[in-house]
């Protein structure tokens, strides 16, 4: 869908290109690489019916050059994983952040939903202040370790692919028992990933996320 057409359906919230300026405050454009051989394995993904699929380290990514190239001039040498997340969501359902930048390809058009760390007020985030981007196929962005953002929201029927790229070791599950403390160790849910989830997403709830987000569960319309 057309992105003129989209942020016509969705004037419940703030709706950008990605190319807009507001972008800025929580990410960036990445040129400069050839994305051609991540591109063509994802072609033989499939998109679940359901719910999102989301593989951290897949070794046919990472067994690439431009995983090379990343790995040692875009995270300065530090290690990485490549994988991707595809599915048919169309809501928020949860925010979370990491501590390093997280790279997503769009292998379809797709939709982020996206908020800033600075705030969340006592481990609570009011979903009035997400704002939409939309990202066109092709597209290679940098989220800032400071930007709350979630799976990517389908703009068809069809659903969404991406490509997801971290450093090493990201969502991965803890590999310690933490004993939680009173403020941020009670967003830590997996191996660098602080996560707010809605309370209307129970999965996650149930699974131990910190029900935080206050607000409605955004939905992108089509």
């Amino acid at each position: 869908m057309e992105f003129k057409l989209l942020r016509a359906l969705n004037k419940h919230l703030p709706f950008y290109h990605i190319e807009d300026g507001t972008f800025k405050r929580y990410g960036k454009i990445i040129d400069g690489y050839n994305f051609s051989e991540l591109q063509f394995f994802m072609q033989q993904t499939f998109i679940p019916e359901d719910e999102n699929v989301y593989v951290a380290s897949v070794s046919e990514l990472e067994n690439t050059k431009v995983k090379e190239q990343l790995q040692l001039a875009f995270y300065g040498d530090m290690p990485i994983q490549i994988g991707y997340c595809n599915g048919p969501n169309s809501t928020l359902n949860g925010l979370e952040y990491h501590k390093g930048s997280e790279i997503n390809i769009a292998v379809t058009d797709f939709v982020l939903l996206l908020g800033k760390v600075q705030d969340i007020y006592d481990n609570f985030y009011d979903s009035k202040k997400v704002e939409a981007f939309y990202v066109p196929k092709g597209t290679a962005i940098e989220l800032y370790g400071t930007t709350l953002h979630f799976a990517p929201c389908k703009v068809d029927s069809e659903g969404f692919k991406t490509v997801v790229i971290l450093p090493a070791g990201t969502n991965q599950p803890l590999e310690q028992v933490i004993e939680k403390g009173p403020m941020e160790d009670q967003l830590l849910f997996m191996r660098n990933k602080w996560l707010l989830v809605h309370p209307d997403r129970e999965v996650l709830v149930n699974r131990g996320a910190h029900p935080g987000i206050r607000g409605p569960n955004t939905e992108i319309n089509i």
